[in-house]
């Protein structure tokens, strides 16, 4: 049986429609997208890296006593990175009241934690108050002075 002409004619005219509608579908995204402003957003995260204070070298001395102590299996690079972290609160847990989970965020109770020891040993002053002020920066420098003998 032979195709109806008409029937060719109509299956050609809906291929042509049909691509043109396509292409000019494409071109209207393209062009909107190349336009699109992109949304506000809000980037609230955690720091990857918190030294409180500390240089690259007082950083990998403090590295080096966890490594050492606390199951810190990390690079020696002087970053007080989530794993560095996840190491302090381990001993800042079992040694200076530090009760919230093992997470690697330094928020208020490591860092009240942390004043405890720094108190005891480091020469800290300051109210115990979740706050790395410059007293408790001081600190943790003269903590990390003592953890030299690690590296």
């Amino acid at each position: 049986m032979r195709p109806n002409v008409w029937t060719r004619t109509l299956v050609g005219v809906s291929a042509v429609v049909g691509l043109a509608a396509g292409s000019l579908a494409t071109a209207g995204t393209g062009f909107a997208a190349s336009d699109a402003k992109p949304a506000v957003r809000s980037e609230v995260g955690v720091l990857a890296v918190n030294n409180l204070g500390l240089s690259t070298t007082q950083a990998k001395y403090v590295q080096c006593w966890i490594q050492d102590y606390w199951g810190y299996t990390g690079a020696i690079d002087g970053q007080l990175g989530t794993n560095s972290w996840k190491a302090l609160q381990r001993w800042l847990k079992a040694h200076w009241g530090y009760n919230d989970s093992i997470d690697g965020i330094v928020g208020p109770n490591t860092i009240k934690a942390l004043q405890r020891d720094l108190k005891a040993y480091h020469g800290y002053t300051g109210a115990i108050d979740g706050i790395a002020g410059s007293g408790t920066k001081a600190a943790f420098k003269d903590f990390a002075a003592a953890s030299q003998q690690y590296c």
